[in-house]
């Protein structure tokens, strides 16, 4: 069974198997896997394989041929007719039933030293099976913390931003520093250049630099094909069919003007895809000159006295000390509410009024 797929403008791109099990191979079926059906399957593998078993597979149909030698002759034609039923269906389709098949016995007839998947359950494991899963893990540990390690001088929340956070802070100058159109970037920008081809290709000033180098090499049209790519794929519907056909004459035509190298085969592919354009036509050809340019550009660019001269030009910000949250500044008092005030007021001018009387008294007796 083959599944159809859709690009975002509704344009058929490619068939691929449905990995839906067929209900002849449910577990809930439980069919008794009998010996003669696992010798037919065995005597398929061996006439499509022409005897290249695996050794436990070649010991089980040795000893199922001794032992049903009486109806040996009913095995290999059955596994003949099968055989000669599977070339009638697609080869998607045939695919994922000898896919379905193969599991099927992997289960029910299991290789030597594992323990059976129906009795043990997920737990069906081999010891060289637990030491590929632990040097896997291993590996995966280590790559991890080497990109921790990596990216960590580059985290605003492990070592904070330079100048000043502009979060917390009313200074905008780490903005100003990272924009996209700037003299001298900062070396930690520059560095991160080096980790990964994506990592310049992401940055625009990356990308302008990488550009100028590409210039000097004579190869400047490899990033502007890259660019003009990722214009159509992220651009207006309405406009593919426009820019595709622009990308076409400028790039891929006969004679361009800007021509880029792309294999026979990408370029048999592309060409027909143009026939019926889409946002995702020049995937193909769009991820040749990538990895053209990331094998064979991108390290030497790297090496270059471009890119070293302007590492070496980077500005290190110095940390500026301002005020974390400017409104603290001068402190506040709260506010009192409008009753407390007038009661306040009352009580303070029956205040003056007897200091008032209080003097008038005074001023009385002394005269």
């Amino acid at each position: 069974m083959t599944i159809n797929t859709l690009s975002q403008d509704g344009v058929q791109r490619q068939q691929m198997p449905c990995l839906t099990k067929t209900p002849y191979y449910w577990m809930s079926t439980r069919w008794p896997a009998s010996e003669l059906d696992y010798a037919i399957y065995l005597a398929k593998k061996n006439i499509r394989k022409q005897g290249e078993l695996i050794e436990y597979e070649k010991e089980c149909y040795n000893a199922l041929h001794k032992r049903i030698n009486h109806t040996w002759d009913f095995v290999v034609m059955q596994a003949r007719e099968q055989l000669r039923a599977s070339k009638q269906r697609r080869k998607a389709d045939r695919i994922v039933l000898e896919c379905q098949e193969q599991a099927y016995w992997l289960v029910n007839r299991p290789p030597p030293g594992t323990l059976e998947n129906i009795d043990y359950g997920p737990e069906r494991r081999t010891m060289n099976t637990r030491v590929q899963l632990i040097r896997m893990l291993n590996s995966t540990k280590k790559s991890y913390v080497k990109y921790c390690e990596q990216y960590q001088p580059h985290d605003p929340i492990m070592q904070g931003c330079l100048p000043s956070n502009p979060w917390i802070t009313d200074d905008i100058m780490f903005w100003n520093m990272h924009s996209e159109t700037v003299a001298v970037p900062t070396k930690l920008r520059v560095e991160r250049w080096s980790f990964s081809f994506m990592e310049l290709l992401n940055d625009s000033m990356g990308r302008k630099e990488f550009l100028t180098y590409l210039e000097k090499e004579f190869s400047a049209e490899n990033l502007c094909f890259w660019q003009a790519c990722e214009d159509v794929r992220h651009g207006e519907t309405s406009k593919i069919p426009e820019k595709v056909d622009e990308v076409y004459k400028q790039f891929l035509a006969p004679g361009a003007s800007r021509w880029v190298n792309i294999d026979s085969k990408t370029m048999e592919k592309t060409l027909e895809g143009l026939k019926r354009p889409h946002r995702f036509v020049l995937d193909d050809a769009q991820m040749h000159i990538y990895f053209l340019m990331k094998k064979d550009s991108y390290p030497r660019y790297l090496k270059s006295e471009l890119y070293k001269n302007l590492l070496a030009r980077a500005i290190v910000p110095q940390e500026t000390k301002k005020s974390v949250f400017p409104f603290m500044r001068r402190q506040r008092h709260s506010s009192p509410s409008p009753a407390l005030a007038t009661q306040i007021g009352e009580d303070d001018g029956k205040g003056k009024n007897s200091n008032s009387v209080k003097s008038n008294s005074g001023t009385a007796s002394r005269l």
